[in-house]
């Protein structure tokens, strides 16, 4: 299938972002097209993801209806796309989303529920995550004793920056600081449990926000193999890397051909591009489609009770 790595809609553009095309609807809607364009360590690769897009779209739709209740999103009130545009493109309706203008928060809100990727190379060098503490001989992917949050800025280029909590509280105010972590932190405890039930545990996240009419909003994308970590519930036993339906795939194959993690970035082979793209299909099966077969009660409780944080 070919793959959508750039889109020239004939509306104005908005943006042109590291995955994402957006552009202009009216004074007060933007169009967001996700393409099939991918990024490792802050930067796009040459090669892209065949479905990725799609995927990306499909998912975050379904959380930020999924989590409607817990906190307002920038989906607008009607989703229907004009017939023009669908004419330019046949699959844009599974790519985009008419969303309502905000301004970004510039942070981005970290949730980790168990300690991988950068969080356990932090914990090997200083014992804590975002200047936060944490227990001795944790494991790598073992669970945490709660959820943290561990924000970082949010970067227009280069990479961006890990922060504390109060550094967040330094450069926003207390009030908004604490208000995002409390809603982060109830937006991860939601989607780890919904995410259980599909097979996969949701080790860590990404949320951003925006505000829109004085008020602060979900925004951008939610709860994607792009922003998050998954991984197979069936199959976890820390003390090492788990099997995931996100894009750490990409990261280790980059991190063992001994990419400098600068601009340029190397193409992917294809058995990375395939890989990845079943990883993605997979986790949309899982989070969006008919359940699976049922385990028995006692079963199933025991792993909500020792995976999901409560």
């Amino acid at each position: 299938m070919r793959a959508i790595t750039r889109t020239a809609l004939p509306l104005p553009l908005h943006s042109r972002g590291k995955v994402r095309d957006t552009y202009r609807l009216s004074d007060h809607e933007l169009l967001m097209v996700a393409t099939d364009r991918i990024s490792a360590f802050d930067v796009v690769l040459p090669t892209p993801i065949p479905e990725k897009g799609r995927v990306l779209n499909q998912l975050s739709l379904s959380w930020f209806r999924k989590t409607a209740d817990l906190v307002r999103n920038h989906l607008a009130p009607d989703p229907a796309l004009p017939g023009a545009l669908l004419r330019e493109q046949p699959d844009l309706e599974q790519r985009s989303m008419r969303v309502l203008t905000a301004q970004p928060i510039l942070f981005e809100c970290v949730v980790r529920g168990y300690i991988s990727g950068s969080g356990w190379k932090d914990y090997q060098l200083t014992g804590s995550i975002a200047g936060e503490r944490l227990p001795g001989g944790l494991r790598e992917s073992d669970r945490l004793p709660d959820p943290i949050f561990t924000p970082a800025t949010k970067a227009i280029s280069g990479h961006d920056e890990n922060i504390s909590p109060a550094e967040l509280a330094n450069r926003t105010g207390q009030e908004l600081a604490q208000q995002l972590e409390q809603l982060s932190l109830s937006l991860y405890r939601f989607a780890a449990e919904r995410a259980l039930e599909s097979g996969l545990i949701l080790a860590d996240t990404k949320f951003e926000f925006g505000f829109h009419a004085g008020e602060v909003i979900l925004i951008d994308e939610l709860l994607t193999p792009d922003s998050s970590r998954f991984w197979d519930a069936a199959h976890y036993r820390p003390g090492g890397p788990q099997p995931s339906f996100d894009k750490q795939y990409v990261r280790d194959y980059l991190e063992q051909v001994g990419w400098n993690k600068q601009a340029p970035a190397p193409a992917l082979p294809d058995e990375v591009v395939d890989g990845t793209s079943r990883r993605y299909l997979e986790a949309l099966r899982r989070l969006t489609g008919p359940a699976g077969p049922r385990e028995p009660r006692g079963v199933r409780s025991e792993r909500l009770r020792r995976h999901v944080p409560s």
